[in-house]
């Protein structure tokens, strides 16, 4: 897994790494969410170096996946398709941190 990005200016950023069954799942989730809202997503290796000055690693190695939509985090560990669908489509979500 890399920094991969799926479209230009993704609204849903998924931080994972390499190896994480959960984050395998995750990728599935994402991906068939952002198809069905034809939403632009990227994938992010939290083990390839910083990121946009972040330390991933130490901010989310605990949580992995994490799913952000436009910042917010809205998911993490088990990433819930109705809560993810919710906060693309305008439904009332609160971020969880």
């Amino acid at each position: 897994m890399a920094n991969t990005l799926r479209t230009s200016e993704p609204r849903v950023l998924l931080y994972g790494r390499s190896g994480c069954h959960l984050c395998d799942e995750a990728r599935e989730v994402v991906a068939a969410i952002c198809d069905e809202t034809a939403t632009g997503w990227a994938e992010v290796d939290i083990e390839a170096g910083p990121y946009q000055g972040r330390d991933l690693v130490d901010e989310l190695g605990e949580l992995i996946p994490v799913v952000e939509v436009d910042g917010v985090q809205v998911g993490y560990w088990r990433i819930d398709p109705a809560r993810l669908r919710r906060s693309l489509t305008g439904g009332a979500v609160r971020p969880l941190t």
